[in-house]
């Protein structure tokens, strides 16, 4: 075995564990295939999480952080949108896919959902849609008396749903008609 610490360890056990993830899911995920795939021993890994869902979570919380898309600032609500949901396609699909469709079985062990999982991701930071509304805002492109939750996070819950539908990419003619056909006349409605 590899002699590792502090922080290249970490990122070892991480990826591993990652890996782990996507090959088989979380209800043939075991500590033990991370050791080994990492080249450490059980015991390194339950120094650092107690239990399989703890690495799990500390796995996807970190692939998360290595794929930070940095949000789009075109000068245009529509322009943003889209370059954001672009943006995600490339970077993002399988962190979506994974939470969506491996971590069934750590939902129920957990009691958790993947609205929580991504609270958690997020950790208090805004979402994407936020930021892009709020430059909307600034710019008079909406009116934020009529902004609701719902309605700033609609875009990217339809993106989110055509790539759970699909498991792949979103298609920029499918972006355009959620940007297009949807979200813009839902928001920058004047009421």
């Amino acid at each position: 075995m590899q002699r590792r610490r502090g922080k290249d360890l970490e990122e070892a056990l991480l990826g591993a564990a990652w890996a782990e993830l996507t090959e088989r899911g979380y209800a043939g995920f075991t500590l033990e295939a991370v050791a080994k795939r990492a080249g450490t021993s059980t015991p390194v890994i339950y120094r650092r999480w107690a239990n399989k869902a703890l690495m799990v979570e500390a796995a996807l919380l970190h692939e998360s952080s290595t794929r930070v898309v940095d949000v789009p600032d075109t000068g245009t609500l529509r322009g943003d949108l889209v370059a954001m949901m672009q943006a995600a396609n490339r970077s993002r699909i399988d962190l979506l896919v994974v939470t969506a469709v491996l971590l069934d079985d750590y939902f129920a062990d957990r009691g958790s959902n993947p609205e929580q999982l991504r609270a958690q991701v997020l950790a208090g930071r805004s979402s994407a849609a936020e930021v892009i509304v709020a430059r909307a805002v600034d710019r008079g492109e909406i009116e934020a008396a009529t902004l609701k939750p719902h309605l700033i996070s609609l875009p990217f819950d339809l993106f989110r749903h055509e790539v759970l539908m699909t498991l792949k990419p979103v298609s920029n003619t499918a972006i355009e008609r959620i940007v297009d056909d949807i979200t813009m006349p839902l928001l920058t409605r004047r009421d």
